[in-house]
């Protein structure tokens, strides 16, 4: 077992990528954008032939068991590209092993799950990082910026939709895809980081109340969902999502409306400004535009961006921007809606006191 770890100098970070699916390549390629800081040293999946395809093409060892990883390589980092409900148990046991620990969205399904990595990363004093790359995007730095400034003055009105489709063969594709104890459903999975906005930009969520419906799909969990939310800052809110939308990927937006300001950042994925009127005008408004990007995926293009953070702060140079407790705030909400959807009444928040 590694000592306890202290801040990183002098060397590259000894990395491992544990799950090498439709997500991993985001990281991969972060990586490689990082390859003077970052060192990727072995990779990890249960299936032998997509293990054997990364070991090749990465030229790194690779492991069908976390365990047996930990045991034989000196790792400093290991990325959690897994189904998130598996998070939990690979989390803990990095942190077993000193091991700091990049988990994908969300962190877990369960609340428990996720108050358990924090504190079992807490017991070990390693960093539990929590990727929410969205953030980084540059149309929702300027909406966070300007709600830093206050130029929305009193929000009164928020409003995320998230309209994509997920057909059939995409929850057919692997056996953990659609069920309750390893992905979640619309919310959980798709919308996750979406719903994340509403406590980072926003603030505190009072209470919430939601309703979900598997409609179409041959699944365990929601294909559709809706929800009202009420801030303790006063303001209202709404969530709508599908995965049902014909014949491709729609919106994924959000609107703030406030009585010196209105904003909607929509696109396929936040990706757009849409709508940008503040009663007090700024001389960098005249530049809004050139924060629209183009985007063929709905992940964005701030993985490499956040990994910049994790490098920083394991140097010792920053704090980290999403820890597991930042992720513990998008978990606590999204379990909201599902306890509230699952009994048909208002949850209030915090859940624990």
């Amino acid at each position: 077992m590694n000592e306890m770890p202290g801040f990183i100098k002098g060397r590259k970070i000894r990395t491992a990528i544990v799950g090498c699916g439709r997500i991993s390549k985001n990281h991969f390629g972060s990586l490689e954008k990082h390859k003077e800081n970052m060192e990727l040293v072995a990779v990890c999946d249960t299936d032998a032939a997509v293990l054997e395809n990364h070991m090749q093409t990465y030229g790194v060892p690779g492991y069908r068991s976390m365990q047996a990883m930990l045991e034989k390589e000196e790792l400093d980092l290991v990325c959690l590209c897994t189904p998130s409900g598996v998070h939990a148990a690979q989390a803990i046991l990095a942190a077993e092993h000193k091991v700091h620990v990049v988990t994908e969205k969300p962190m877990a399904t369960r609340w428990q799950d996720g108050l358990s990595m924090v504190e079992a990363c807490d017991r070990a004093g390693v960093r539990l990082f929590v990727v929410k790359q969205n953030r980084r995007n540059a149309t929702l730095q300027l909406l966070k910026n300007a709600v830093l400034q206050k130029r929305f003055g009193k929000i009164y009105s928020v409003a995320i939709n998230v309209f994509w489709t997920r057909p059939q063969e995409y929850y057919d594709s692997a056996k953990w895809r659609g069920t309750w104890e390893f992905d979640g459903g619309a919310f959980m999975n798709q919308a996750s980081h979406y719903i994340d906005l509403f406590e980072w930009l926003i603030g505190p969520v009072e209470s919430v109340m939601a309703y979900t419906g598997t409609l179409a799909r041959d699944i365990e969990v929601e294909d559709s969902g809706a929800a009202i939310l009420r801030w303790r800052n006063g303001a209202l809110g709404t969530l709508n999502v599908s995965m049902l939308t014909y014949p491709k990927n729609l919106e994924g937006s959000i609107t703030i409306l406030g009585d010196k300001g209105s904003a909607k950042i929509g696109g396929v994925a936040v990706n757009e400004v849409l709508l940008w009127d503040f009663e007090e005008k700024l001389p960098e408004d005249e530049q809004i535009g050139n924060a629209s990007y183009q985007t063929t995926s709905v992940y964005g293009f701030g993985h490499p961006l956040y990994y910049t953070n994790v490098v920083e702060t394991l140097r010792g140079n920053a704090d980290p921007e999403t820890d597991g407790r930042e992720g513990l705030k998008t978990l606590e909400l999204l379990i909201a809606m599902y306890l509230s959807a699952r009994d048909g009444k208002k949850v209030a928040l915090p859940l624990e006191y």
